[in-house]
């Protein structure tokens, strides 16, 4: 059985039928454990064939009303305005996971030791992310957090100097990590031009530390 502000929020955007169908899904997919068509078709609980389950499942997730903007963040928002008061501060993690030829960028929320995601995209090429695919992803989720104080958190992939502009506009704070040795190797990332830029970019934090350390240090970018 859906929450009831699930249920008020998708009666708005689904049609009777296509509630009735999600309400099956939903469960079928926490208890499965994944999302493959093939398998959802034979487990799910209706009573026509499976072609005909198929495409009734096809149909509901085609649905253009379907989308991260229009379901996921109204959701997010309500959950926010009940569990999180205005100017809490909050952590946003963003990180990248390849499997095979699937390259995933996903925007977390981190909560009580979990991420609930908040946005993700298929990155149409493998390998990392450039910094245009980084902050196309975070934007989308930044707007609703623009009552809350923000800490976005990223490992060495996203280690951008230009991330100050964006925390700068969005009143938010970059919290990165890296490798020490990194940080000289790359030229955007030299312990001089760290300092150099520390006027312009001074909500990023790079995190360093030595392949063989536990222990971090901060610099202020």
């Amino acid at each position: 059985m859906l929450p009831t502000f699930y249920q008020t929020h998708l009666q708005k955007q689904l049609t009777l039928a296509q509630l009735k169908v999600m309400e099956l899904l939903l469960p079928i997919i926490q208890a499965e454990k994944q999302v493959r068509l093939e398998r959802l078709t034979r487990v799910f609980p209706y009573p026509i064939s499976t072609e005909s389950r198929r495409r009734k499942l096809q149909r509901l997730l085609d649905w253009p009303s379907l989308t991260i903007n229009a379901i996921w963040f109204p959701l997010i928002a309500y959950w926010l305005t009940k569990y999180c008061p205005v100017g809490t501060r909050v952590s946003i993690a963003i990180d990248r996971s390849q499997w095979g030829r699937i390259n995933l960028f996903m925007v977390s929320l981190i909560w009580e030791r979990r991420a609930i995601p908040l946005y993700w995209s298929l990155l149409p090429k493998l390998g990392n992310s450039n910094l245009e695919e980084q902050t196309t992803n975070l934007e989308q989720v930044l707007p609703l957090f623009s009552e809350y104080k923000v800490i976005v958190l990223g490992d060495r992939e996203f280690c951008s100097l230009r991330f100050g502009e964006l925390a700068d506009g969005k009143r938010c704070v970059f919290l990165l990590e890296a490798e020490k040795e990194s940080l000289y190797r790359n030229r955007t990332f030299s312990l001089a031009t760290a300092r150099s830029t520390r006027n312009s970019a001074g909500n990023v934090f790079i995190l360093s530390r030595k392949k063989s350390q536990k222990k971090s240090s901060c610099y202020w970018i």
